[in-house]
C-alpha cells in the first residue's frame, strides 16, 4: 500500500534526466581513468612524450672552451643557480668515467676490441625495464645500456656499407663480451652484456653505484664536476626556460623540450576532461537530490499523514532509496560496459602500432568507488530531507 502511494509521486522525466547526465559523466570519468592506465606503460616503454619533463643540458662549446676544457663543466655555483629557478623541479648530474675502459669480443675465431667510455645517471632517470640493471660488488657481471641511435647507426649505416648482418635488439641483449677496466696500476675484467636500449639518454650507461666505486678505485680522485645535466621542469611550456638557457650559454635538445611541452598539454587536457566529468557527475547527483526534494515538498501532507499513522522516516524513505540506488547502480554499470566496449576499439587500433594493453582494474575500481560514493550521499540526503519535512 505504501509503495503504491509513493510510486505515484515519482516524476519519470526527472529520473530520466538524472540517468542521462550520470551516464555521460560516469562514462567520461571511467574512460579517462582507463585510457590513462592503458597508455602509461605503453608510453613509458615506447616514447618520451608522457614522461616527466626531463631534458639533457650542456654548455655551448666555444673556441675558448676548446682550449680551456674546464669551461665545459658546471660549477657548484652554476648548479645552485639552475636548481633555484622556479621552472626547475630537479637537477641530476651525469657522472663520467675517469679511468681507461675497453671491450673485447670473440667472433668467428677472431677477437675484436675497442675503447669505450662510461657514464651514469641516477637509476630513476634510466628509461629501461630490466631485472639485470643492478651491480653487485661480489659479482663479475656489469650491465650496460646504450642509446637506440647507436644500434640504428650500425644497422642502417655501417652494416649496409660493409655488407654485415643487421642486429635485432633481442639478439643484442644475448651477446656477452669482456670489459677491461684499468687505472691507478690496477686492472679488472668484467663479463658484460647490453641489457637495454635508451631512447632518452645518448650515452653508454652503467649503474651509478658501479661508476662511483670504479672512479675511486681506478680513476682520478679529484672531482672535476659534470659536463652534462638532466633537468626536470615543473612546466616545460614556461617561456622563461628558453630565455634562461640562451642568456647563460646552455644547450638543450629542442626536440626533447617539444616532447615535454606535448606531455604538459596532454596532462592538462586529461585533467580538464576529468574535471568536466566530475562536474557532470556532481550535477547529476544534484539533479536527483533536487528532484527528491521536490517530490517530498509536493507530497508533504501525505508524508506527515504516514508519519502520524506509525510509519518511521526510514520506512518512508526506503522506497525512494531503493529506486535511486538501483537507478544509480544500473547507470554506472552501463557506463562501465560502454567504457569496456570503447577500450576494445581503441586497443585494436593501437595494437597495429604498439603493444598496448593493461588490466580493467581502473574501470572496476572506478565503478565501485563512484557507485558507493553516490549511494552513500543520496541515501543520507533522502533520509535527512524526509526527517526534516515530517517534523
Amino acid at each position: 500500500m505504501l509503495q503504491k502511494l509513493q510510486r505515484k509521486t515519482l516524476i519519470p522525466a526527472q529520473l530520466v534526466g538524472f540517468a542521462l547526465t550520470l551516464l555521460v559523466g560516469a562514462t567520461i570519468l571511467l574512460l579517462a581513468l582507463q585510457l590513462g592506465a592503458d597508455l602509461k606503460p605503453l608510453l613509458n616503454s615506447q616514447t618520451d612524450v608522457f614522461r616527466a619533463h626531463t631534458v639533457t643540458v650542456s654548455k655551448n662549446v666555444t673556441v675558448f672552451k676548446t682550449a680551456q676544457k674546464k669551461g665545459i663543466y658546471f660549477s657548484d655555483k652554476e648548479l645552485d643557480k639552475l636548481k633555484n629557478q622556479e621552472f626547475v623541479k630537479e637537477v641530476a648530474q651525469f657522472n663520467s668515467s675517469t679511468f681507461n675502459v675497453s671491450a673485447a669480443i670473440s667472433f668467428g675465431g677472431q677477437q675484436m676490441s675497442t675503447d669505450l667510455f662510461f657514464e651514469s645517471v641516477p637509476d630513476g632517470y634510466v628509461d629501461i625495464q630490466s631485472d639485470d640493471w643492478r651491480w653487485d660488488s661480489t659479482s663479475n657481471f656489469l650491465p650496460i645500456v646504450i642509446p637506440e641511435d647507436y644500434l640504428n647507426l650500425y644497422n642502417f649505416g655501417f652494416a649496409e656499407s660493409q655488407s654485415l648482418p643487421v642486429v635485432a635488439p633481442s639478439l643484442l641483449s644475448q651477446v656477452t663480451f669482456n670489459v677491461f677496466v684499468e687505472g691507478n696500476g690496477k686492472r679488472r675484467v668484467y663479463e658484460s652484456r647490453i641489457v637495454g636500449l635508451s631512447g632518452k639518454i645518448n650515452s653508454i650507461l652503467v649503474p651509478e653505484e658501479f661508476l662511483l666505486w670504479a672512479n675511486r678505485e681506478f680513476g682520478d680522485a679529484g672531482d672535476k664536476g659534470s659536463s652534462r645535466l638532466l633537468v626536470e621542469f615543473s612546466d616545460a611550456s614556461d617561456e622563461r626556460i628558453a630565455e634562461y638557457f640562451k642568456a647563460n650559454g646552455l644547450n638543450i635538445n629542442q626536440s626533447e623540450l617539444e616532447s615535454s611541452k606535448m606531455a604538459f598539454f596532454f596532462r592538462l587536457a586529461m585533467g580538464f576532461v576529468m574535471a568536466i566529468a566530475v562536474i557532470i557527475v556532481v550535477l547529476s547527483a544534484a539533479l536527483i537530490m533536487m528532484s527528491m526534494n521536490l517530490i517530498v515538498q509536493r507530497n508533504r501532507e501525505m508524508f506527515v499523514n504516514l508519519r502520524n499513522i506509525g510509519y518511521s522516516s526510514r520506512q518512508i524513505a526506503r522506497f525512494y532509496k531503493v529506486v535511486v540506488s538501483l537507478l544509480t547502480v544500473a547507470v554506472i554499470v552501463l557506463s562501465a560496459v560502454i567504457v569496456v566496449w570503447i577500450r576494445s576499439y581503441y586497443l585494436a587500433r593501437l595494437s597495429t602500432m604498439f603493444n598496448a594493453g593493461g588490466t580493467l582494474a581502473p574501470t572496476i575500481i572506478g565503478t565501485l568507488s563512484l557507485a558507493a560514493l553516490l549511494l552513500v550521499i543520496s541515501n543520507y540526503f533522502l533520509v535527512r530531507t524526509i526527517k526534516r519535512i515530517i517534523r
